[in-house]
């Protein structure tokens, strides 16, 4: 019998049905600010001034590969209000790996994701930036829940977004996630 706590809690997952996303290859990911505020930092003379939580955001993003031994980073950037890079995933395994211990009679462990998969990755990135801001001060900071990723397919698809990440910063006039220029849909 299920408890009203599991038939009350069914989310739609973003993420491509039935795909591995544990197995090597690229993938471009976006994480966004709590309500796509502007703490990160300020686009001045199309570069990218960092505030002191974004200078965290972007330490601990290139801390990651410590953490996982199979990953390895590419294109990064810290925008204002979110960030995107590319994560890449190997088989090849180096380093000390920080995962959640696994065992298939713990709750917690069934309802997370697999080790060493996309999603664990971002969740311990966004936890590791979240716990320096609570005990740094920075207690009103909050991620969006989720993120935005990507599946990089092609040689072409790594190459045009490397450069969307690259100029990202030059087009933030441009850019949807810009709060200066977002436009509302009407009701």
């Amino acid at each position: 019998m299920k408890c009203h706590f599991e038939k009350q809690h069914h989310r739609r997952s973003i993420r491509l049905k039935d795909f591995d996303y544990s197995q090597e290859g690229a993938y471009f990911v976006t994480i966004c600010a709590y309500g796509k505020k502007c703490i990160f930092g300020d686009v001045i003379d199309y570069r990218v001034e960092l505030s002191p939580i974004g200078q965290i955001v972007s330490k601990f993003w290139f801390e990651i590969p410590k953490h996982f031994g199979n990953v390895h980073l590419d294109e990064f950037v810290v925008m204002p209000n979110h960030i995107h890079g590319i994560v890449m995933i190997t088989r090849k395994r180096r380093g000390v790996k920080f995962n959640a211990p696994t065992r298939d009679d713990d709750y917690y462990s069934r309802i997370s994701p697999r080790k060493d998969t996309l999603s664990v990755i971002v969740r311990t990135y966004k936890s590791a930036v979240s716990s320096w801001c609570r005990k740094n001060g920075c207690e009103d900071f909050p991620w969006q829940r989720n993120y935005y990723e990507h599946v990089i397919r092609s040689d072409d698809d790594l190459v045009q977004i490397r450069e969307y990440i690259a100029n990202n910063a030059v087009k933030w006039d441009l850019d949807n996630e810009n709060p200066a220029i977002r436009i509302e849909k009407p009701a």
